[in-house]
């Protein structure tokens, strides 16, 4: 079987589907792994480095749509930018396509692809389990991004995360409110305390409560009509009172009643689900913003 590497094309994307160890297994297994030229370089891996794993390293992407059996790339198919040709129009008949399908918000691609009579497999749709764990990208990518939320939002707040007692005064530790305890969030949670800041968390699944309070974060626990718990780890689609943005802003109140307003809020977006539309948060819905608060949304 011939693989291929695409290099991506999104704006701003650092990643690649496969890293020369990576293909140095999958030769040693019997195939062939073709390569777009600088696919790598952006993660710091050269096309020397993919050539010493036996790596064939070609110019062009359009010689891995045409040559390869299996195509590798993380971002959806999309649009290039040089020749305005469609990533998905090129995806041949009998081969098949694996990366980031988003296929809950990605509808119209799906039609384009299914028209090319090749396969297209959602690694981001693989369902949560055992046998299913070294191929869970949505986990991985997760813990990744509510580190990152957390770095950002320090860098925006303006202060310093951990409390000091200083000859020049006393810095209070950084308030944060986690919104959401899937990896992302409790990603978030460890990063927050890493840095000396005052962690509180929500979930509406209240099984979490321990996975929270072992991180050394407080549980802030709400009357929830119905628990957020679904299956195979993940949370549910509420109803429409619960996922209102109001519960966000109960949130809120419940801080400030007990004197312990939030200085910077993480939010974490539900994992996508097949059916699940986009969400977007209304302007009315959210709550008044306090000076020198930050927030910041982790998309898990």
């Amino acid at each position: 079987m011939i693989i291929g590497v695409l290099k991506e094309i999104h704006p701003g994307e650092r990643r690649v589907a496969m890293a020369p160890s990576v293909a140095k297994q999958c030769i040693k297994n019997g195939h062939s792994v073709l390569l777009e030229h600088g696919a790598g370089i952006i993660a710091n891996f050269t096309d020397d480095q993919y050539e010493d794993s036996g790596v064939e390293i070609v110019e062009s992407a359009h010689k891995i749509w045409e040559k390869t059996d299996v195509i590798l790339k993380i971002r959806p198919p999309e649009e290039t930018h040089e020749t305005e040709e469609h990533e998905a129009d090129l995806l041949r008949k009998g081969a098949c396509l694996i990366c980031l399908l988003n296929p809950g918000r990605n509808s119209d691609l799906l039609k384009r692809l299914a028209k090319t009579g090749g396969t297209a497999i959602a690694v981001d749709a693989i369902p949560r389990i055992s046998r299913a764990q070294s191929m869970d990208v949505l986990s991985s990518m997760a813990n990744i991004s509510g580190y990152r939320a957390v770095t950002e939002a320090a860098h925006n707040f303006g202060r310093l995360f951990t409390g000091q007692i200083t000859a020049a005064g006393k810095i209070p530790p950084a308030k944060v409110l986690v919104i959401g305890a899937g990896v992302a969030g409790l990603s978030a949670i460890g990063a927050a305390r890493s840095l000396g800041a005052i962690v509180r968390a929500f979930d509406t699944r209240t099984s979490v409560r321990e996975e929270i309070q072992s991180m050394g974060a407080e549980y802030l626990g709400m009357n929830l009509e119905e628990d957020g718990a679904g299956s195979g780890g993940y949370a549910k689609t509420m109803s429409e009172v619960i996922t209102d943005m109001r519960k966000w802003a109960k949130s809120r109140a419940v801080m400030a009643s007990s004197g312990k307003p939030e200085e910077i809020e993480v939010k974490k977006e539900p994992v996508p689900k097949i059916e699940q539309k986009e969400i977007k948060i209304k302007k009315e819905s959210v709550p008044k913003i306090e000076q020198k608060e930050v927030i910041k949304i982790s998309k898990e």
